[in-house]
């Protein structure tokens, strides 16, 4: 059996990271270089490349950060998640404790002492894809970090709650209520940043220019819908379909909407409009690193069908 090899990625690599990732059974188009290097300057990319017998069988997104005067190998700081991309077949786990091991060797010789992983939630999994929740195990890795989404099974939605109910039949009965999906970001964007405004105080992550620059590149996966009355857009999500989920980016409203309940049309009209999803995900409700729970966030997302999926993070120190 060929040993594995480990080497940085460069943008001589580009094409075949990207057709790795698109054949691979536990990656989602966030890890296409398209997406991943839209924010390039931000993180000093350290993505690394298993190779067995010179062709790839494992890519890290990865970044390098420095924490108090140490390299930290992170996975990757600027997606929600990140772990090893593994090939559909021909990877077990044996080749997965392999590959840390490798890793540690690595990560020992360049100077990085800690890794910091952020694995794949399982409901984005084309496969199972499990390996490496063993192989942190195996590695003594440290379980720092837990979120908690919430996400439909889609195949077995158990439906809104009675007060979201109540929310459908009065956005309903609104006038003139048009729910459509948008190829411009800047309106939907405009009503996204005003509703973090007043509501939290916030921005949003992505500027109107970075937003409409990614949804062109992926337009068949980041999409906008709102929902519009006769005053008006007074609800919007942005979605990401990775193909076993649909995941809201973003959700907004106005007070309106949210009166009327056409957050609530908007939601259980695009639990329809990704037959091909397994799951839908509402995202996280945590702040201060998952130790705290917007329990009002949680429950309204509950109140739609939803139920509870880990985002998990871990370190190990080598």
């Amino acid at each position: 059996m060929s040993e594995i090899s480990l080497r940085r990625y460069c943008s001589a690599d580009r094409q075949s990271w990207n057709e790795f990732v698109a054949a691979s059974r536990n990656a989602t188009f966030l890890f296409d270089r398209g997406y991943m290097d839209y924010h390039a300057e931000r993180f000093a990319d350290h993505s690394m490349i298993a190779l067995k017998a010179g062709r790839p069988v494992a890519l890290l997104p990865a970044n390098i950060r420095e924490e108090a005067g140490r390299s930290v190998l992170q996975s990757h700081g600027g997606l929600t998640y990140g772990g090893w991309i593994l090939p559909a077949r021909h990877f077990d786990a044996s080749d997965m404790l392999r590959l840390f091991d490798m890793l540690a060797i690595y990560c020992r010789t360049e100077g990085i002492s800690r890794l910091d992983y952020r694995p794949l939630p399982h409901i984005y999994h084309r496969m199972p894809s499990q390996e490496d929740i063993y192989a942190l195990f195996r590695q003594g890795a440290c379980l720092t970090e837990v979120n908690l989404s919430c996400a439909i099974d889609l195949s077995a939605h158990p439906g809104l709650n009675t007060q979201q109910r109540r929310n459908l039949r009065r956005a309903i009965a609104t006038e003139g209520v048009v729910i459509e999906e948008m190829p411009d970001v800047a309106p939907f964007h405009k009503l996204l940043a005003g509703c973090l405004a007043e509501r939290h105080g916030a921005v949003p992550v992505h500027s109107a220019a970075e937003l409409q620059m990614l949804r062109d590149r992926f337009p068949g996966q980041i999409r906008i819908f709102t929902a519009s009355d006769t005053e008006g857009i007074q609800a919007g999500a942005c979605v990401y379909d990775t193909g076993m989920t649909a995941h809201t980016q973003y959700l907004c409203s106005t007070p309106r909407g949210r009166d009327s309940g056409l957050l609530t049309l908007l939601l259980d009209a695009l639990c329809r409009r990704f037959p091909h999803c397994r799951y839908f995900d509402f995202g996280t409700s945590n702040e201060s690193h998952g130790l705290l729970l917007n329990e009002g966030l949680y429950r309204q997302k509950s109140s739609l069908g939803g139920s509870g999926v880990a985002y998990t993070r871990y370190v190990i120190d080598y």
